[in-house]
């Protein structure tokens, strides 16, 4: 296998406008070099390869607790969306990330970097038809942070999904988990 371009990007912890419809349409169609660095530029050079060659690429995100990897897999899908002129466009975008939130109260959790940290992995498969168009993709998680469940280090938390169960103790469809407060049952697993 072979090695593309590399980009290392930082996360500025604040919205740029950087990654709105004019840059991609800027990037759109470009040859790697011809622009600044930027994730537009990694999608579209899989995406003109994708197309030339008929081969399937994969761009790998990597990086820190809270360097921005969700955001820029965002960003690609986006990217994709457009330049693919997609019927479904947006859509396809929403769909793959209307698994977010309940992946993160599963996966994510506290911590002393990042209050949303995900505690996992993902592999986003993005399916293309004939015409290059999207058609539909597949979303798989891999929970990287078993130990978390039973032990958290100074400062940080169990998984989110754990403290929301805790806070809907009460409701009667709870009742049966005979759940208490949060600082109670975290003392069970330790």
């Amino acid at each position: 296998s072979v090695v593309g371009i590399i980009l290392v990007a930082i996360n500025p912890y604040k919205q740029l406008p950087i990654y709105g419809d004019a840059i991609i349409h800027a990037y759109s169609g470009q040859n790697m070099g011809d622009m600044d660095p930027h994730i537009f530029a990694v999608a579209e050079e899989a995406y003109k390869q994708m197309a030339r060659n008929n081969k399937n690429q994969s761009i790998i995100v990597s990086g820190e607790s809270g360097a921005g990897k969700t955001v820029s897999a965002r960003y690609t899908m986006r990217y994709f969306a457009a330049v693919s002129k997609s019927s479904s466009n947006a859509q396809v975008e929403d769909k793959v990330l209307a698994s977010n939130p309940i992946t993160e109260a599963v996966g994510n959790a506290k911590t002393t970097r990042n209050d949303n940290s995900s505690r996992f992995g993902k592999y986003t498969e993005i399916s293309f038809d004939q015409s290059y168009q999207i058609i539909g993709a597949n979303m798989r998680t891999y929970l990287l942070e078993k130990s978390r469940v039973v032990f958290q280090s100074e400062n940080e938390r169990n998984y989110h999904i754990f403290y929301q169960l805790c806070a809907l103790a009460m409701q009667p469809e709870f009742k049966h988990l005979k759940l208490g407060r949060s600082q109670e049952n975290n003392q069970l697993f330790v």
